[in-house]
């Protein structure tokens, strides 16, 4: 029905459609009115005694009311905090110095937010990069570093992001160890104490850093030259492991060789100082002759030169037949 229907000229408001707006005041008086009586208010029409009640009942659901939001509250504090966790409690944002031990804990919702930290699980955290050596030489490096949190007040506090600067202390850690080795030592002799270097100095890192973190164990999985040089460090392997087959090989014929030269140069040394010995016998054997020889000729001189006439003639016809 339209407003200004002259049967009934009153707007939504109840008023005459030529009284103008309604007047707040009015509005406010008759909510008042009709709602005040739920508030202890006696409304148009209503008793004292009416009023009394429902002051009463109104105090009691507000109490009512009260005590059920507390009960919850109160329920909602309680939580449980396991074996291998430790709570980290921040009260109104603050850290509260105290950790929360296994068992069941209360702490005032709201006012209190608790972080719950596991300080017995081995987290792990993989790491992939490409560094230069000590002898110029790029290497592909993949490691696992397994680590646990051994101050959940530290991991929760002192760093933004604890396993983000876990991963920068690898990466520092595995440069400074790979720039100081060579290429050879990285690769082929020296992996696993490679490992032990990086957990040594990466373990000192996060320790600066006060990360509260503890790095367990550094495993070296994969540690070899680039994909795009991997042809040509095959090649220079083959030729090093070349050198050393021809290397073993030259050593094994010097280990047989030698022997036998030196048994034959002993041999010879044997068969001259038996030489020497036969000369120095015959030659000492032909001086005692003459000498004797002499003492006889300065005895008779003509019989003995007649006597080795002699001799000497028959050695030569001996000889001659």
């Amino acid at each position: 029905m339209a407003w200004n229907d002259d049967q009934d000229k009153k707007d939504p408001w109840g008023t005459r459609g030529d009284q103008g707006p309604p007047d707040l005041d009015d509005v406010f008086r008759k909510f008042k009115s009709q709602f005040g009586g739920l508030f202890g208010g006696g409304g148009s029409g209503g008793s004292s005694g009416s009023g009394g009640i429902r002051k009463f009942f109104s105090l009691g659901m507000l109490l009512g009311i009260v005590g059920v939001v507390a009960i919850i509250y109160v329920m909602f504090g309680f939580y449980q905090v396991d074996q291998q966790e430790r709570g980290v409690v921040f009260r109104f944002g603050n850290l509260k110095p105290d950790l929360m031990m296994p068992g069941l804990r209360w702490n005032p919702p709201i006012v209190d937010v608790v972080e719950m930290v596991n300080v017995t699980r081995v987290n792990s955290s993989d790491h992939a990069a490409e560094m230069l050596t000590e002898d110029e030489n790029i290497v592909a490096v993949n490691l696992v570093v397994q680590y646990v949190v051994n101050d959940p007040l530290q991991y929760s506090v002192e760093v933004r992001n604890p396993t983000e600067s876990l991963r920068h202390a690898t990466e520092s850690a595995l440069r400074h160890v790979v720039g100081s080795s060579t290429m050879d030592a990285v690769i082929t002799e020296g992996r696993e104490a490679l490992g032990f270097e990086v957990q040594d100095r990466l373990q000192s890192y996060v320790d600066r850093y006060q990360t509260g973190i503890r790095v367990s164990k550094v495993n070296i999985d994969n540690v070899g030259p680039p994909a795009e040089v991997q042809d040509a460090f095959d090649d220079v392997q083959k030729a090093k492991e070349d050198e050393v087959r021809f290397t073993n090989q030259a050593n094994a014929y010097a280990e047989q060789v030698v022997p036998e030269a030196r048994g034959e140069a002993q041999q010879m040394i044997e068969q001259a100082n038996a030489y020497r010995d036969q000369v120095i016998a015959n030659a000492q054997g032909e001086a005692e002759r003459f000498t004797k020889l002499l003492a006889e000729y300065q005895q008779a001189p003509n019989v003995t030169r007649n006597r080795l006439y002699i001799e000497a003639m028959e050695s030569v016809m001996t000889n001659a037949n």
